[in-house]
């Protein structure tokens, strides 16, 4: 088992400061705290060679999570193995064995080229000077990076610090990259090549990777197994065809017509129907039985310009969820009649 959690939680304890001077002369003798639970009662078992999303709203705990998995911080209770280690004691072997990259933090130095923290790494992990000297052949061509090694970091865009950044966890060939919003700040073009490259590496080496992203489309490219975690719980887990069928098989359909059209139309009353406030833009949620025949009639009997269907149907699950997390511990509604 590539990752084996059982029951863990994480506390964290924060102090109330009363405010004032009376207020901090008495925080000194009573000091009152309060417990958040960031994590709670999580399992979790991750197989060698799978690459998993773990998905939820900021501060649902995904990255307390990643950090209890890398041994950044202790869990409070339970058991937690990660390549047969328990990660917190942050032995030799451990750390060869894992990465960690985390697109709102760098691991490379930002007044030196990327070159100099590279060698860095190299002594760090001990790395011999062949194996090195191949790794950063093979991912210096593969990310296209030639041209930034010798270039001081901070002086580098943020889509070629992102590649470097993911070049660095990767030299000492890790069986676990822990991949926190990776892509997290980054154009179309740039999220775009990274993915391709974390498809392409973990292909060739079959790497356990585990992936948090409030980009859908990150998911949708690199996953097939869905974790969702809310406010510390895990409310589901399976594959992401699972996930994106939650409510039902819908599917989103735009409409854009030429001219404004009645909103409050008998037509558009059994549909679901959102409309832009100029009245020009539809949406609709159709089951998979009236996609065809609806769009054939809207087709015919109105002045549509443009159409397309929605292709993130895993967006508008999280969107559900997020507002309502507690649906998936009761029958679900469905919606593909």
């Amino acid at each position: 088992m590539a990752v084996h959690c059982v029951d863990i939680t994480k506390n964290f304890k924060t102090y109330k400061k009363f405010e004032g001077l009376k207020g901090s002369f008495k925080s000194l003798f009573v000091r009152e705290h309060i417990i958040n639970p960031a994590i709670l009662n999580f399992d979790l078992s991750i197989e060698p060679g799978e690459i998993v999303a773990l998905l939820g709203p900021n501060g649902s705990g995904k990255t307390t999570l990643m950090k209890m998995l890398t041994g950044i911080i202790v869990p409070s209770s339970g058991q937690v193995t990660v390549c047969d280690h328990i990660p917190f004691q942050r032995e030799k072997e451990f750390r060869k064995k894992i990465s960690l990259v985390m697109g709102q933090k760098s691991q490379l130095w930002w007044d030196i080229p990327a070159m100099d923290s590279f060698k860095l790494l190299q002594r760090y992990y001990e790395i011999e000077e062949v194996p090195f000297k191949r790794r950063m052949d093979e991912l210096t061509e593969t990310l296209g990076v030639q041209n930034y090694l010798h270039i001081h970091v901070r002086k580098l865009s943020l889509g070629e610090r992102m590649k470097l950044e993911l070049m660095a966890s990767l030299l000492h060939a890790p069986e676990i990259i822990f991949l926190d919003e990776p892509t997290i700040g980054l154009d179309l073009m740039a999220q775009e090549n990274i993915r391709e490259f974390i498809r392409a590496y973990h292909k060739e080496h079959k790497s356990t990777i585990l992936l948090t992203s409030h980009y859908m489309a990150d998911v949708e490219a690199l996953c097939e197994r869905l974790i969702f975690i809310f406010k510390g719980k895990k409310y589901f887990d399976g594959e992401l065809s699972q996930f994106a069928n939650i409510f039902g098989r819908k599917k989103g359909v735009n409409f854009i017509f030429q001219s404004p059209q009645n909103k409050n139309h008998p037509f558009w009353q059994d549909y679901e129907a959102t409309w832009n406030e100029q009245g020009t833009q539809v949406k609709l949620y159709l089951g998979t039985a009236q996609l065809r025949e609806i769009s054939r009639k809207i087709l015919a009997d109105y002045p549509v310009i443009d159409f397309f269907t929605e292709e993130l149907a895993i967006e508008r699950v999280m969107k559900k969820l997020i507002k309502n997390p507690e649906i998936l511990q009761s029958e679900i509604p469905r919606d593909d009649k």
